[in-house]
């Protein structure tokens, strides 16, 4: 296994204030719509546990039923309460496949809160139609890989057709988190709003539409 690099996203810090936190392009804010499709409890919480001198709890930015994605390779996020003292690790399986699609050490940035990966930096591809559970795992001891901490989620890639691509073409990014959203793609909503934070980390809007969204989910460890 090789050693990558992650890019870190900004830790919330935001209160849920009210039901406005959206920029009026963006014509008001909006919900998360899941899908008809997808089983339900897919998401398995990391839960809170010591790590040396820390307690530190782990969550993986997933729905609790099989999120949806239209990419080949999306990013995937993940949120940790405090800074990782120890190396991390994140795995992606399928039930087709008896090898993982990747097992990765990445390098952690020494920063709590929402972190992630981008699978084009990894060269790990999402069949369509297929679904893939992945993995977050803390790695405390490496000779007792029983105490680590796992949070997972599952993906599964969708080709857009119909009304979900003909809103998709055009669409620049502040439409396109309201448009995925609706469509129940999960992963890209968190993806496309992630990355506008990252462009624009003043804009308090763009935060609470992201902890909106995260409360939805049931991931309110998240947003604080």
């Amino acid at each position: 296994m090789k050693t990558i690099n992650i890019f870190t996203g900004m830790a919330l810090g935001l209160a849920l204030t009210s039901s406005t936190g959206w920029t009026a392009e963006a014509g008001g804010a909006f919900s998360y719509k899941p899908p008809m499709r997808g089983a339900p409890a897919a998401r398995i919480g990391g839960g809170t546990r010591g790590i040396g001198d820390q307690t530190l709890e782990l969550v993986v930015l997933a729905p609790d039923h099989t999120g949806l994605t239209t990419k080949e390779q999306p990013t995937l996020y993940w949120y940790v309460s405090k800074p990782v003292p120890s190396k991390l690790e994140v795995t992606l399986i399928n039930d087709d496949d008896i090898d993982p699609e990747l097992e990765e050490v990445v390098a952690t940035p020494g920063t709590a809160g929402i972190q992630s990966i981008d699978l084009a930096k990894t060269g790990a591809k999402l069949k369509p139609d297929l679904e893939y559970r992945w993995f977050v795992s803390v790695v405390a001891d490496p000779g007792q890989r029983s105490n680590d901490i796992v949070a997972s989620g599952t993906i599964q890639r969708i080709k857009p057709e119909g009304t979900l691509k003909d809103k998709i073409a055009g669409a620049d990014d502040r439409a396109l988190v309201r448009v995925y959203a609706e469509e129940g793609v999960w992963y890209d909503t968190i993806d496309t709003l992630s990355r506008l934070i990252e462009k624009s980390p003043d804009d308090a809007a763009l935060k609470q539409q992201r902890a909106v969204l995260l409360e939805q989910v049931g991931l309110d460890v998240a947003t604080n």
